[in-house]
């Protein structure tokens, strides 16, 4: 519990200097603020490894496609937030608005340029995913959405949002899933955090051209829950 105490705090005085190398980069491009981001990430894996023995391993990078696309990621800890960084190529979120007005982190986030939307906008907030969404993609920047729009405990789930693939059809790109079993191993509440192997699963890109979408998120879905029960199983890890 020590070593998880003593990453938490280095987790977080770490924010801010790499938050400045976001904004100092930023006349650079969002590209080059992504760089301070991505290095922060590396900072922030070599701490779990070498004082929590937490670890990941990447599975399916052959399904990456070539062109930006959008990633479909579960969502259920800090942790893939933090190695996605690592994980696909420079990228923008699609996250709550709300975090960019934390000190540091959210100046930081605003440096790599996100789609910050109101959640409780409806409809507006989609067609703002899928303008600016279909913007980034035209510039080479991938989008990752976790479309249950919160973090879900081990086991759960929620119905995904549609604006992945809106966009998806609208920008004529392709969905990449993405599943993973990181809530096993740094909770949503508490400081600790368990010793293991994280294990992300990139699957095959999806197409939602001429489809419907709830059915593309139907098919989503359904392969990341059990994709994430299968590696909890593999684990012998039990519904939490």
């Amino acid at each position: 519990m020590i070593s998880s105490i003593v990453f938490t705090f280095l987790l977080f005085i770490t924010i801010p200097p790499y938050a400045l190398g976001c904004l100092l980069l930023r006349p650079f491009g969002r590209r080059a603020a992504f760089g301070s981001a991505r290095a922060w990430g590396r900072l922030i894996a070599w701490l779990a490894r070498n004082l929590c023995d937490l670890h990941y391993t990447v599975e399916g990078r052959e399904n990456m496609p070539a062109d930006a696309a959008i990633v479909m990621s579960k969502h259920s800890s800090a942790y893939e937030t933090i190695m996605l960084l690592l994980i696909v190529p420079w990228h923008c979120w699609v996250l709550k608005r709300e975090l960019m007005w934390a000190p540091f982190f959210g100046w930081g986030l605003a440096a790599l340029g996100p789609i910050a939307i109101d959640r409780s906008a409806g409809r507006s907030a989609v067609e703002q995913v899928v303008e600016q969404g279909t913007k980034r993609l035209a510039e080479g920047s991938w989008v990752v959405i976790f479309p249950e729009g919160t973090r879900m405990a081990p086991g759960e789930t929620r119905r995904y949002g549609i604006s992945g693939t809106l966009l998806a059809q609208a920008a004529n790109r392709p969905l990449v899933p993405i599943a993973h079993n990181a809530a096993d191993f740094w909770l949503r509440r508490g400081l600790r955090k368990k010793p293991g192997v994280v294990r992300f699963v990139i699957g095959r890109p999806v197409s939602a051209a001429g489809r419907h979408p709830r059915e593309v998120n139907d098919e989503l879905q359904s392969w990341v829950e059990a994709t994430v029960a299968q590696l909890r199983s593999e684990q012998g890890l039990q519904r939490s």
